[in-house]
């Protein structure tokens, strides 16, 4: 029994590292939890339930309205006292005594009452209301879509910016081994009385500066792991193992007019728009239809009883009814000149919303082609940077060079590798961005996936 108990703790000891490694947190990941749990997310969704009642809020004008009343009243106005008493089927001929029709006693009554009211024309007014309705919705929709969108892009800049806060933070505890380094060498050589006191000031100067900027490359991650918790809607004290990405990734390229007729076809915000601008549109024909005839059928069944119960008498009524405004104020064509105005201006906000998505795919293009070939000469500086500081340090160690020179190198050496790895991941931001701009940055896109 003991035996097969410490074999199942070792067992279960081994799969430690399987059940951490599954907790690894990828970049599709990431965006897969943003969308279920981000509260900006859900408030878009929310916007798009709303417009989806408001299609079925219209969609109600299609169909009769039926009511059901039930009234008490008490009273001994002449008036009432007889058509009562007609109604409950009461009357008598002692009723038509003057004192009982000038002075009657008072009479209660119950009144159970159904009616209804269906417009079965009203010159297409209904028609172009759920219309507009229906293309309102599909704004809805598109809004939503552009919102998951912005919410993506918030979580690969989120996820790419807590890598590279990691990157950073190494290459920062590097260079403070560098510094630390040189100082122990100038000291050195100080020490031997090969170089004066100031190479060891200038060094201790050097050791300072890169524990300055490992505390603000350790500050910086921590808040990049907050953002990234937050925009995932987990909360600002979680965290997660992430996910290295290649620096080496190749991304398909497309020529700018590919690109912007792409983004004038996909992007969803233009698409709402236009969708507004469309049911604008049909806002403006229903204005146009107040001008026209209405027509009703009416109906109702009533009883009226002296007590509770349907004990009286009962009756009904039925009919049709058109309706014709002959003079309204002008208020009737002031609200067809507002929704003419109001066209006229979602017209002007969509050619200006197509103008500056053909100049957001241009600059969100041009920014990718920059970062591509800025990351081929990064790495290269680098290699350079690195060659340097190594033929540098073993100069000063031979009294050949200054101390000035080799921190001068190792400032070029220590740029280089963080200018390396903004590169690097600055091609995946534009990229992602480029896909953003043209409207096709989704949840199985490139940008999220590779």
């Amino acid at each position: 029994m003991r035996m097969r108990t410490a074999v199942s703790a070792f067992l279960l000891l081994l799969s430690l590292p399987l059940v951490a490694a599954a907790q690894t947190l990828t970049l599709a990941k990431a965006v897969e939890i943003a969308l279920e749990k981000n509260p900006t997310r859900k408030v878009a969704l929310a916007d798009t339930r709303i417009a989806e009642a408001g299609v079925a809020e219209t969609r109600a004008l299609w169909f009769p309205q039926v009511m059901f009343s039930e009234t008490a009243t008490r009273g001994n106005d002449p008036v009432y006292v007889f058509g009562t008493k007609l109604r409950q089927q009461r009357f008598a001929t002692s009723d038509f005594a003057l004192n009982r029709l000038n002075t009657p006693t008072p009479l209660g009554n119950f009144t159970s009452k159904f009616s209804g009211q269906w417009r079965i024309f009203n010159s297409l007014q209904t028609y172009r209301t759920v219309k507009r309705a229906k293309l309102m919705s599909e704004a809805a929709s598109k809004q939503l879509e552009r919102a998951d969108q912005e919410l993506i892009a918030r979580v690969v800049q989120a996820y790419y910016g807590l890598l590279l806060a990691r990157k950073q933070l190494t290459v920062a505890e590097d260079s403070l081994k560098t510094a630390q380094s040189i100082e122990e060498r100038s000291g050195t050589r100080v020490g031997a009385g090969v170089a004066v006191g100031a190479d060891l000031l200038s060094a201790q100067v050097l050791s300072a500066s890169r524990k300055q900027e490992l505390i603000r490359a350790r500050n910086a991650l921590s808040l990049a792991q907050s953002q990234l918790s937050l925009v995932m809607g987990l909360g600002s004290d979680a965290t997660s193992e992430l996910v290295d990405v290649s620096a080496d990734a190749q991304f398909p390229d497309s020529a700018p007019g590919d690109l912007e007729r792409t983004a004038l076809e996909h992007r969803p915000d233009l698409l709402r728009i236009r969708k507004e601008e469309s049911a604008q549109q049909q806002a403006v024909a229903a204005a146009r239809s107040n001008f026209g005839p209405r027509l009703d059928v009416i109906g109702s069944w009533q009883t009226d009883s002296p007590s509770l119960g349907w004990n009286g008498g009962n009756n009904w009524m039925g009919g049709v009814e058109l309706q014709l405004d002959l003079f309204t104020g002008g208020a009737k064509m002031a609200r067809v000149k507002h929704e003419r105005a109001t066209a006229e201006r979602v017209a002007a906000l969509r050619t200006a919303a197509e103008d500056s998505v053909r100049l957001e795919v241009r600059r969100a293009y041009y920014d990718f082609d920059a970062s591509r070939q800025q990351v081929e000469v990064a790495k290269a500086a680098v290699s350079q940077a690195e060659e340097s500081l190594r033929i540098l340090r073993n100069r000063y160690e031979s009294g050949l060079s200054t101390v000035t020179d080799l921190l001068r190198v190792e400032e070029a050496a220590h740029g280089a590798q963080t200018g390396y790895w903004d590169a690097v991941y600055r091609v995946r931001m534009s990229y992602m961005n480029l896909e953003f701009a043209t409207g096709t940055l989704s949840a199985n896109s490139q940008a999220v996936t590779q």
